[in-house]
């Protein structure tokens, strides 16, 4: 694979050239960028895969739904339906897609909308009768047609996209220069113990401009498992024979945090569709043992197993505290834009 994609690396360059031009024609005005009069906050990546967007996401519905009235407003990724839709009570991961889905079940006192048409999802959510104070775009870096007025790109510790190329030779969507867009930068899935030096080396490999504030943060476990009825916590189950089930861009943390070495481990796709036949092998080699899955795969295997027999592992999005890169700075400086837009509306 990895010689494929180097053989692909002409399709790179013109890959390149196409999203480059498409990037100058919208910073030119050649193109057009919606604006709206209220405070709307892009979450995404330069890359394809896990940067741990739905996590971020719902921190910053913890940080502000005190206050404001939240929208979320996402693609709907693998959904089987087109066009905005606004979750309700029928609403399932088939008909929104499992993360709005995941949003929808934890956070029931905000809005949660899909539409490919980020546009339209903004006009017809401002459109209800009881319009958000805040949207949350949902993987829209790349969104170009609509401004968001603050833009936070997330990149992974194991794979910055200072080191990455563009597709199909490497994962990038668009060219390292997308950055310049962001006003936050947040490194994730970091080693909870990530020295100020290794901060500073990443810093220096980012390369970011002036105004442009970085942060590091990692992936937080929860210390019980749920499921439907019932929680139990992590370390009564860590000896017990179970089968553990993900269907996430990198699962390896969260098999690592569970597992023993007599579990079965199935990976699957990212936003995989669970099959019939999945659903019978995940069946077959549990027998009676309890599985584990994601938060997002949960969504979408809840009603195909044992409701008994099926939990699932909630994470969080944690910040490391170093020089001016606390959780506190980060939500001072979301608190701030978010009060100063809302201001002078």
């Amino acid at each position: 694979m990895n010689l494929l994609r180097k053989l692909l690396f002409p399709f790179a360059i013109l890959y390149g050239m196409i999203t480059s031009i498409r990037n100058f024609f919208f910073d030119k005005g050649i193109l057009k960028s919606y604006s709206f009069d209220l405070p709307i906050i892009a979450v995404g990546n330069l890359s394809v895969g896990g940067t741990g967007k739905t996590p971020q996401i719902e921190y910053l519905i913890r940080l502000l739904s005190d206050k404001y009235k939240i929208a979320t407003l996402s693609r709907g990724y693998k959904r089987k339906t087109k066009g905005f839709i606004l979750a309700e009570a029928s609403s399932n991961a088939a008909t929104i897609g499992d993360e709005p889905f995941q949003f929808f079940q934890k956070f029931p006192f905000i809005k949660v909308a899909v539409d490919a048409d980020r546009k339209n999802g903004i006009e017809q959510l401002l459109a209800q009768m009881e319009k958000p104070e805040i949207i949350l775009l949902d993987d829209a870096f790349q969104h170009r047609k609509v401004k968001a007025g603050f833009y936070i790109l997330l990149t992974s510790y194991g794979d910055l996209y200072s080191d990455d190329w563009l597709l199909p030779t490497g994962n990038l969507r668009e060219s390292r220069n997308g950055a310049d867009r962001a006003n936050v930068i947040i490194v994730t899935k970091c080693p909870f113990n990530l020295s100020f030096k290794e901060q500073d080396d990443i810093k220096k490999r980012l390369k970011l401009s002036k105004n442009q504030e970085l942060y590091f943060t990692f992936i937080a476990y929860d210390d019980c498992i749920y499921g439907e009825n019932r929680k139990i916590k992590v370390e009564e189950i860590q000896l017990a024979a179970k089968v553990l089930v993900a269907g996430i861009a990198k699962p390896e943390p969260f098999f690592a945090y569970l597992q023993n070495p007599n579990d079965v481990c199935l990976s699957f796709p990212d936003h995989h569709n669970f099959t019939d036949k999945d659903i019978l092998e995940i069946k077959n080699l549990a027998q009676n043992n309890i599985i584990i899955t994601t938060e997002k795969d949960y969504v979408r295997l809840k009603g195909s197993l044992p409701n008994e027999q099926l939990f699932y592992l909630p994470i969080q999005s944690s910040f490391i505290s170093g020089p001016e890169t606390s959780g506190d700075n980060f939500n001072k400086t979301i608190l701030d834009y978010v009060g100063t837009s809302t201001r002078n509306r």
